[in-house]
């Protein structure tokens, strides 16, 4: 029943949409894929963007409802182009072709089948690159069953450790331990140490995102603590310090400013005391790239960048 797309249970909303009949779900996704964008990008940490870029696919549509959201044209009003899962798959070819380090498939949830199928065309023509799982970590276990053997590298972004503010920010109270239970499942699939090739690019392994809001540092602590108590140490740890009031956040204070120095320090302090040093941190001037902010990082395999101003 997972594989279906109708009724739809992929996502933990469970919302049995008959999207085959004309039904979208929760995430606004149809039957048919739909893509926002497909192109090399250059805004990842630099173990997955390298030197030409992560190829990255964009999917329109989400499970989330961030009130905060920097992609709201894509996640909210489903901006995009449909298309077939062979289209995808040539797609992905394009991408190796153009050089691109991995296949970057982000917000993929309401898809995964059809990107199951996508991407055994694309290896039965010739799809050799490793493929990076880009998500919000809210996520059901058994539909990333069905990515076991087609991902490579998973990217969480774990965003709250409470249901308060996971209710209130993006619509999901249950965002937590549905979270937390995904991500056991990504490092049972790769497993806890990650492997580099020989450029420092990842091949396969699990890192964990997460983005400092404003005035929610016990949010942040409380997701540290976890990561620190519940995965090896050998999992890297990405703490972004890109928040930009977006989409409805100005409507909410006080995530209608920006990330302070003080308050990005402070996240920063509570990482290294956590004893996280297996990792990547922003510089808090990555806010100011225009949405896509490039990481000021070096190294990959365990370094990490102290240096927010």
């Amino acid at each position: 029943m997972k594989a279906s797309l109708s009724p739809c249970f992929l996502c933990p909303r469970a919302c049995g949409a008959r999207r085959s009949e004309g039904d979208k779900g929760v995430c606004g996704a149809g039957d048919r894929i739909k893509v926002a964008r497909l192109a090399l990008h250059a805004w990842e940490e630099p173990c997955i963007s390298g030197t030409r870029g992560s190829g990255a696919v964009f999917f329109s549509g989400c499970n989330l409802r961030c009130i905060y959201c920097q992609n709201a044209q894509i996640s909210w009003e489903g901006f995009g182009t449909e298309m077939t899962p062979v289209e995808l798959a040539a797609g992905l070819l394009r991408l190796q072709e153009a050089g691109a380090h991995n296949i970057n498939l982000v917000t993929a949830a309401p898809y995964v089948p059809l990107v199951v199928e996508a991407l055994d065309r694309a290896r039965a023509e010739g799809l050799r690159l490793p493929v990076v799982y880009n998500t919000s970590a809210y996520e059901e276990v058994e539909t990333l069953q069905l990515l076991a053997g087609y991902v490579d590298v998973y990217l969480p972004d774990l965003k709250y450790a409470t249901p308060e503010v996971a209710g209130r920010l993006s619509g999901a109270p249950d965002y937590f331990p549905v979270a937390a239970a995904a991500i056991q499942e990504m490092l049972r699939q790769v497993g806890g140490e990650p492997v580099f090739d020989s450029a420092g690019l990842i091949r396969r392994g699990l890192i964990v995102r997460h983005l400092v809001l404003p005035g929610h540092l016990p949010e942040t602590h409380r997701v540290l603590s976890w990561i620190k108590d519940n995965l090896p140490h050998s999992v890297p740890v990405s703490l972004m310090a890109q928040y930009l009031p977006c989409h409805r956040a100005r409507r909410f204070p006080p995530l209608n400013r920006r990330l302070t120095a003080d308050e990005y320090n402070l996240a920063l302090a509570a990482f290294f005391d956590l004893g996280l040093e297996n990792g990547w941190a922003q510089e808090l001037s990555a806010a100011d790239a225009a949405f896509i902010p490039p990481f000021d990082l070096t190294g990959c395999a365990g370094k990490t960048s102290r240096g927010a101003e």
